[in-house]
């Protein structure tokens, strides 16, 4: 994870899915990390060039994306790539929680969105992924 910036894609078919998620969140989920730089997709095609081609070190994926939803897209993922950045999946209703365990998600976040539970959602998985640094 850089130390400048967080680079989270927040991927959803509907703009303003995106923007929910990205209001809640915040640019910065916890005072111990770095700022957030949002990267969106709105398509499958979009999500999969950010991954390949860039850093991307959280995604978030809305699990009622159309035609194919976020915890399709985060099994795939998590599946098929090799250090796969951690995958928040955002899901309209708790019962599909289990859907989300499913995918493979590192975490669920359930619409509505409060901004303080979004932001320490994902503010823990980020934290889990860092990679810690040793000296000596």
């Amino acid at each position: 994870m850089s130390t400048q910036t967080t680079k989270i894609l927040v991927f959803s078919h509907r703009p303003e899915v995106r923007e929910t998620i990205i209001t809640a969140v915040g640019r910065r989920p916890a005072p111990d990390l770095p700022r957030v730089e949002f990267v969106e997709a709105g398509t499958i095609a979009d999500v999969l060039y950010e991954v390949d081609n860039t850093t991307v070190d959280l995604l978030i994926l809305d699990g009622e994306a159309q035609p194919t939803g976020g915890m399709g897209l985060s099994r795939q993922l998590k599946n098929e790539i090799t250090d796969c950045p951690p995958v928040v999946v955002a899901v309209r209703r708790k019962d599909d929680r289990w859907l989300a365990t499913w995918s493979q998600a590192d975490a669920v976040l359930v619409h509505p969105l409060d901004p303080l539970a979004a932001a320490e959602t994902v503010a823990e998985v980020l934290r889990s992924s860092a990679v810690p640094v040793v000296k000596g």
